[in-house]
């Protein structure tokens, strides 16, 4: 049976998959949403004998369905090669009695790069199978990893243009200096003077911009997005919770059907709804912890139906969470409100007018799979000296949110049910903070300093994507103000 996609804000027509990847975000400022969420047509036994490419080919199929079998699986090898530094792709580590899913050994060594290996070739496939002729120019807010592995994903890609708006104080040094100096004549970056919801904002108000989207489209161009809003890259990522489980029952650490729960550190809610999907297509899922670091809006929302990012923003160590629009909870929204895009476009434009909204309860009662808690500087800290101290295991600060939250978790609950745990990016990502809370001795070392020391005390050797940007120099410098993105596109494009 096919999955169309609709716009969680109206009832337009539905379109098919390769149509809805390669426009990103609906007409009318919603989200693309499957019409059904399809069940796992192969056993957890099957799947616990394949690979990471078969798994996800097995799961994308179910999605993607006006792709052919050979299409996919053309995407799907050219992703996921020797780009990851290991043929496991998304390997699981056992440590103080928790799994944690590494999903950080691609090529920018962090989660994104789960899907956005695939998403350009999905999109250069998708505009095949459409005929379009258009330049893509995908258009993207980052808070620090996804710009970074969109840009690796579609740099110097026949066909496509990328640029990316990030906070300019708002990333870390390894992040920011990762994306500045990105090669390929296709390529922007930009630092913006706001937050990443700042960026996120103008990125939005840009592509609902239908006289510059008119414009452009004379010159020969059409937007599109890398931002997990795309359809393209939330469906890769159900693929890896589904992985990990049949990992586990391979390695007879858990039974057939037996649940387990996910603790996931999330920001903009892409990450942990994919864990929800992968749940809703029948795979053993518990509890979703929904884990948050003190801009904790989710928690909040989880905690009493009322949505409200009017409050501080705070600026973290763990800056990819740092955020306080979570633009994939639309989806969920629009799910609990029984697919009813009325009054999910009441609910999210009472958060463009007021800033909040309030879900009914029955609607409340529909997130009973949720457990939502957050995760301070101290315990975030605390608990990545904690793991290294038990079992020289080092995570980074994401991964320490919801290894923090997970902790809280248990000890609230009382459950012991096996755990996964995304680990969202290497700790070499986050080189200062991991160290410092592991000994405040090496703040005196200068970044590169710590990342050798990082490498001798985890005894894992400097990921490639550290070492090529010891030396290399900065391609883009350019900055502006938040009220300006338009400009500077149409300045690049012209």
């Amino acid at each position: 049976m096919d999955v169309l996609y609709s716009s969680t804000r109206s009832k337009s027509a539905p379109v098919k998959a390769s149509e809805a990847i390669l426009k990103g975000l609906a007409e009318d400022g919603g989200l693309f949403v499957p019409d059904h969420i399809p069940a796992l047509d192969k056993s957890l036994e099957e799947l616990s004998q394949m690979d990471y490419r078969q798994v996800a080919y097995e799961v994308m199929k179910l999605f993607l369905t006006d792709f052919t079998e050979e299409e996919l699986k053309d995407c799907i090898h050219k992703a996921y090669d020797s780009k990851f530094d290991t043929e496991l792709i998304a390997p699981l580590a056992e440590a103080e009695g928790a799994y944690y899913l590494e999903l950080f050994h691609g090529a920018t060594i962090a989660f994104k790069d789960m899907a956005l290996s695939i998403l350009p070739h999905l999109m250069i496939t998708s505009a095949r199978k459409n005929h379009i002729e258009n330049e893509i120019v995908i258009l993207t807010a980052t808070s620090g990893d996804t710009g970074k592995a969109a840009l690796a994903g579609f740099a110097d890609v026949k066909g496509t243009r990328i640029i990316v708006f990030y906070p300019k104080n708002g990333v870390s040094p390894i992040q920011e200096k990762q994306m500045v100096t990105q090669k390929g004549a296709n390529t922007l970056v930009v630092g913006i003077h706001g937050n990443f919801d700042d960026a996120q904002t103008g990125v939005k108000k840009i592509f609902s911009d239908k006289e510059l989207a008119k414009e452009l489209e004379g010159k020969g161009f059409q937007f599109s997005s890398a931002n997990s809003i795309n359809i393209g890259r939330l469906v890769p990522q159900i693929c890896y919770y589904v992985y990990a489980y049949a990992a586990l029952l391979k390695e007879g650490k858990i039974r057939a059907g037996e649940k387990i729960n996910v603790a996931v550190p999330t920001g903009n809610f892409g990450n942990i709804l994919a864990a929800f999907y992968a749940k809703n297509m029948g795979l053993p899922i518990g509890r979703l912890i929904c884990a948050s670091n003190e801009n904790k809006v989710l928690y909040d929302f989880f905690s009493t139906g009322t949505y409200d990012r009017n409050r501080e923003f705070v600026l973290t160590s763990s800056p990819s969470m740092d955020i306080l629009i979570s633009s994939n909870l639309e989806r969920l929204i629009y799910r609990i409100a029984g697919n009813d895009a009325d009054k999910n476009r009441e609910l999210m434009n009472a958060l463009t007018r007021e800033g909040k909204y309030a879900v009914t309860e029955e609607m409340k009662e529909a997130l009973a799979d949720f457990y939502g808690a957050y995760a301070d500087e101290e315990e975030t800290f605390g608990e990545i000296r904690r793991l290294y101290d038990a079992c020289g295991y080092v995570i980074d600060t994401h991964t320490a949110v919801a290894s923090a939250v997970y902790q809280k978790y248990v000890k609230a609950t009382g459950d012991q049910t096996k755990t996964i745990i995304a680990s969202t990016a290497s700790p070499f990502k986050f080189t200062r903070s991991v160290m410092n809370a592991i000994d405040a001795k090496y703040d005196a070392m200068g970044d590169f300093e710590l990342v050798d020391e990082l490498s001798r005390l985890a005894n894992v050797p400097v990921p490639p994507a550290i070492e090529e940007i010891r030396t290399a120099p900065v391609v883009h410098d350019r900055q502006c103000e938040a009220d300006s993105m338009k400009d500077v596109v149409k300045e690049f494009l012209a």
